[in-house]
């Protein structure tokens, strides 16, 4: 699969790995860290040391607890120099937008931004998907339920006896809207959502399942990152020592179809994924 974007293609012969770069003084593990724009600059270039393919940038933060909605010009303010100076820094490196905002991906689209990851799935914003689709934008659908203040807690955790489907049948409809605002299917990526309204049960489930989602035709990114499940498994109370688990987790989604993948930790995930990948069958590595 070759994966098109705003300024160009990322083949996915082999996984692909997203550093993510917050800059947000809330999110749930590493909120406050970047201070400065040299500080976001210094870790975009350590990511990148480390083995990364593209940058994440995000600046509202939807941690399980306490999340708070921020403004357009609050948030346009925290990610467009980021945006800038990633841009001007790595020429042709791909660069992600993580917001639900219109205005937001816009900016970031007209400084340089390739790619505009979605956590609603175009559920919060109608004129996101037009925005996406005049940029030529990928575009990067993730399931989950509710607003920003809540999509990560178990408020919407509300599921049948087949969670996976209704997660399946939720991004088909998000697919629908985009292709019916007219973003090529090449353009298109599909994340289950691990953690946004789903118990440590249900997130297990869907990466269990995950060549279910994969079956729809489209690429696949997980972003379990230090995620709550892997805390509830492993009994590591602290995110940012959830490096194992996020390893572990990756590797097993990267066996059932993934080939993206959205990490805080890159170098530990880069080496793992990257083994697996020489392990797997030749006919898994296409």
């Amino acid at each position: 699969m070759i994966w098109h974007h705003a300024t160009g293609a990322l083949s996915l012969d082999k996984p692909r790995i997203f550093g993510i770069v917050n800059v947000t003084p809330d999110s749930f593990s590493d909120g406050g860290r970047l201070r400065s724009i040299d500080d976001a600059r210094r870790l975009i270039d350590q990511l990148l040391d480390d083995g990364a393919d593209a940058i994440d940038v995000g600046g509202e933060s939807t941690r399980p607890q306490g999340a708070r909605p921020v403004s357009v010009d609050e948030e346009l303010g925290r990610v467009v120099p980021v945006v800038v100076a990633a841009v001007r820094d790595h020429p042709g490196l791909p660069i992600s937008i993580d917001t639900v905002k219109a205005p937001v991906a816009a900016e970031c689209l007209a400084a340089g931004a390739a790619i505009v990851n979605n956590v609603s799935a175009f559920r919060l914003d109608p004129d996101l998907p037009r925005v996406c689709a005049a940029a030529n934008a990928g575009v990067v659908l993730m399931h989950s339920r509710g607003d920003v203040a809540d999509m990560a807690t178990f408020a919407h955790a509300t599921y049948g006896d087949d969670p996976v489907g209704e997660v399946v049948t939720e991004l088909t409809a998000a697919i629908d809207v985009a292709t019916a605002a007219r973003i090529p299917r090449e353009r298109i990526v599909v994340d289950p959502g691990i953690g946004f309204s789903k118990t440590g049960t249900h997130s297990l489930a869907a990466l269990r399942e995950l060549p279910r989602l994969a079956a729809l035709g489209f690429p696949v990114m997980v972003g379990v990152s230090r995620k709550r499940f892997i805390g509830e498994l492993t009994h590591v109370s602290t995110p940012a020592d959830r490096v194992a688990g996020t390893v572990g987790a990756n590797v097993a989604a990267l066996e059932r179809g993934a080939r993206l993948f959205r990490v805080h930790d890159v170098r530990a995930n880069r080496e793992a994924l990257d083994v697996a990948w020489a392990i797997a069958e030749p006919a898994a590595r296409q």
